[in-house]
């Protein structure tokens, strides 16, 4: 169900949301959070369907705060409200905004907001600098950012590397869990390897090898070389080479949903790695709403010896 609210308040969406909830049923209880999300026109449609997959772990109230580009909306805020079918385990508030209260999107929000149930802010396109010290920011204790989408994805790791605090997440990094969960149980023998070297490959502009990379580079101690090339249908990072004294531990997809492990003195072994779509992602990062210390200490001290080291970024 889908209902419109055309020049509309923060007050007018409650009251057609208590109206919904006595007329159709629709309930709020259970709601665990409230999801934030900053976007523009062209995306709203595709943040809102990664947001209803993910509310079917986690129901909760989304508001999408719609950045309007549309010069023929000549009112400060459309908006409308989805339920039921149209907001998977959720209810989705959509605001199409003007600049004007853009501007100060927690005043514009500050009514909508679940009590006594955290925030998250959510910027899926181009994620501020700062986003703790954003309007947003200041309030979410979980504020996630996608350095996916960025042009120049070694720039914005930098960036938000300075900028870093406790709460501060990012997809690019949820996008590679499957190969540092593989990586770090082919690695956990209890047996010094004698690890002198690693080697990511993986697609050029994209932050997921760069991520993957700098995991490596802090948490193995070791000089770790990039190889980054055009996009590939197989996804981001296509090889991971980890040198020992005894060989060299091979993880590559060979294909989009598979890939091979090869390790010294063992067979090969053909290992499900499936590729991951924005909602799996999201439906993660909303698992923990707690710091992740591991990515804080990938972005503040892995990035940066990564980019003092590496020759190709």
């Amino acid at each position: 169900m889908i209902i419109p609210l055309p020049n509309t308040s923060v007050a007018d969406i409650l009251r057609a949301l208590q109206q919904a909830r006595e007329d159709g049923g629709a309930v709020a209880l259970g709601r665990v959070l409230t999801l934030v999300i900053t976007t523009t026109d062209d995306k709203v449609e595709k943040v809102i369907a990664a947001a209803n997959e993910a509310s079917r772990e986690h129901p909760m109230r989304i508001i999408v705060i719609n950045n309007v580009s549309d010069a023929n909306q000549t009112v400060p805020l459309n908006a409308e409200i989805r339920l039921g079918g149209d907001a998977g385990a959720s209810e989705v508030i959509v605001l199409n905004a003007s600049d004007e209260l853009v501007g100060d999107p927690q005043g514009l929000i500050n009514g909508l907001l679940l009590p006594d149930a955290p925030m998250v802010a959510w910027w899926p396109d181009a994620a501020p600098l700062r986003m703790s010290e954003t309007s947003l920011g200041r309030v979410a204790g979980h504020r996630i950012a996608d350095t996916i989408t960025a042009s120049n994805p070694v720039e914005l790791l930098r960036i938000l590397a300075e900028a870093y605090e406790p709460g501060d997440v990012d997809l690019g990094w949820t996008r590679i869990t499957q190969w540092r969960g593989l990586l770090a149980a082919t690695l956990d023998t209890g047996v010094d390897l004698g690890i002198t070297g690693a080697k990511v490959s993986g697609a050029l502009d994209n932050s997921a090898p760069i991520l993957l990379a700098a995991w490596l580079r802090s948490e193995l101690k070791v000089p770790v070389e990039l190889a980054l090339e055009g996009k590939s249908e197989l996804g981001n990072i296509i090889r991971v080479d980890i040198m020992t004294n005894s060989g060299s531990i091979v993880l590559e997809r060979t294909e989009p949903g598979f890939a091979r492990l090869q390790q010294p003195g063992q067979p090969d072994h053909a290992i499900s790695l499936p590729l991951r779509g924005l909602g799996d992602c999201l439906t993660e990062e909303l698992r923990r709403l707690d710091a992740d210390v591991v990515f804080g200490r990938v972005l503040t001290e892995g990035i940066p010896l990564l980019v003092a080291e590496s020759e190709l970024i």
